[in-house]
C-alpha cells in the first residue's frame, strides 16, 4: 500500500508556532515518546541527559547558518528585490543559485546592487539564468580577494528567520538562530533540534561521559519546500551536501559495538547517518549530495532515538518523524502537544522519541 501526502495532515493551532526564542536555551518543554510502550511524558529540556549513560551517544548536525537574505536594488528602476542565496555554485566565478522576490522584476542580464545601511554600494550582481519561477543564478561582479568578497556577504546578508514566524529578524536571532556548536558554513536554515542544546548542557554531558559526534548537513530551502504529490514515492527532495568523517565513525561505532544508545540530534543528522551505511549495519564515511526522502515505512539501521522539535502539518520533517516514531504514534503525540500547549517550530519546544 502506497503511503499518501494525506496521512500527514493535522490541524494546527498557529498560535502555537513560537515566534521567538526562550530567554535561556534550555528553557523549553521535552515530550517523550515511547515507541514501546506508546507512552507520552512531559519533561524539561534539561531532563533529557536522565536518559542517556556513559558511553552513549548524541550525534549533532554541525552546519552553520550563514545570513542568506539580501536586499538589493533593480538598476534602473530601483525596485527593491529580495535575493535569498541558496548554494555556491561556483567561487572562482561569484555564481550564486538564490531565489528572487518579486520574481517577474527580475530577467537574465539585469543588474543588482546591494548597498549598506547608510546607502554605499557594496556589491553588485548580474542575473546570468533563470533556474525556476522563482529561481535564478547570479554571478556577483567583485574583483578582490575570496575572504573580503565573504566579508561583505555576510555584512549585507541578514539571518534568514522562516516567513512563517511572520517577523523581521532582530539581533538576538543572530546568536539565536544558530547552534552553540555550529562550525561548518552552509546551511540556509537552523538545523532545528539542535537549538536547545546549551553550553551548560553540552559541558553536562561531557561530565556524565555521554559522547558527542560532528556531522554535517547543510539545509537548503527544499527540506521545507511544499509536497506536492498524494504518492510520497513520487517526491523528489533537493539535493543537499552533506559529510560523514572517520571520527564521527569511530565515535557512533564503538557505541553500537558496545550496546550503547545513538540518539540522532534533529532529522538532518538523522538523513545523514541513513545515507551513509556500511555492510555491516554501522556508520560509515560519506561525503556528497543527498536527496534522500525518509518516510514510513522505513527500517532505520543508525539511530536507537530521535530528538527532533514540533513540525509543520505535511512537511518533509514531519513525515520523516512519523516513520521514526509511527504515524498513529505520532499523531496521538501531536494532539496532545496541541492541546498541552507545546510550542511548534523552530524555536519551540522539543520531542524525544525513544
Amino acid at each position: 500500500m502506497r503511503t499518501k501526502l494525506s496521512q500527514f495532515k493535522f490541524e494546527l493551532n498557529e498560535k502555537l508556532i513560537a515566534k521567538t526564542p526562550t530567554k535561556r536555551r534550555d528553557d523549553s518543554r521535552l515530550m517523550i515518546v515511547n515507541r514501546e510502550t506508546g507512552s507520552i511524558e512531559h519533561k524539561m529540556f534539561s531532563d533529557l541527559l536522565d536518559y542517556y549513560d556513559e558511553g552513549d551517544t548524541l550525534v549533532f548536525n554541525n552546519t552553520k547558518v550563514f545570513p542568506a537574505r539580501m536586499y538589493g536594488l533593480k538598476e534602473k528602476t530601483q525596485a527593491e528585490i529580495e535575493v535569498f542565496l541558496l548554494r555556491e555554485l561556483n567561487p572562482q566565478a561569484r555564481l550564486w543559485d538564490v531565489l528572487v522576490d518579486p520574481a517577474r522584476k527580475i530577467r537574465v542580464g539585469n543588474k543588482l546592487y546591494f548597498n549598506d545601511k547608510k546607502g554605499n554600494n557594496k556589491l553588485i550582481a548580474e542575473v546570468v539564468d533563470n533556474t525556476t519561477s522563482r529561481g535564478r543564478t547570479i554571478r556577483f561582479l567583485y574583483e578582490g580577494p575570496n575572504d573580503e568578497f565573504r566579508k561583505e556577504l555576510h555584512a549585507l546578508g541578514n539571518t534568514p528567520l522562516p516567513k512563517v514566524l511572520g517577523r523581521d529578524p532582530d539581533s538576538r536571532d543572530v546568536e539565536r538562530y544558530q547552534t552553540v556548536f555550529a562550525e561548518e558554513i552552509g546551511a540556509v536554515a537552523a538545523p532545528t533540534a539542535g537549538l536547545n542544546f546549551s553550553r551548560e548542557t553540552l559541558m553536562r554531558m561531557e561530565l556524565k561521559g555521554i559522547k558527542k559526534a560532528d556531522i554535517t548537513l547543510h539545509l537548503g530551502l527544499g527540506t521545507f519546500r511544499d509536497i506536492e504529490v498524494e504518492d510520497l514515492s513520487k517526491h523528489k527532495m533537493d539535493a543537499e551536501y552533506f559529510k560523514v568523517n572517520q571520527k564521527a565513525v569511530d565515535i557512533v561505532n564503538a557505541t553500537k559495538k558496545d550496546g550503547g544508545t545513538v540518539c540522532a540530534v534533529g532529522t538532518t543528522a538523522l538523513r545523514a547517518c541513513e545515507d551513509s551505511v556500511s555492510a555491516e549495519r554501522l556508520l560509515a564515511t560519506n561525503e556528497g549530495w543527498t536527496n534522500r526522502f525518509i518516510f514510513p515505512p522505513y527500517d532505520f539501521h543508525i539511530p536507537d532515538h530521535l530528538l527532533t522539535s514540533f513540525h509543520l502539518p505535511k512537511s518533509s520533517l514531519f513525515i520523516v518523524t512519523c516513520a521514526f516514531g509511527g504515524i498513529d504514534l505520532i499523531l496521538e503525540a501531536y494532539a496532545v502537544a496541541q492541546k498541552e500547549k507545546y510550542k511548534f517550530f523552530a524555536y519551540g519546544d522539543a520531542m524525544l522519541i525513544i
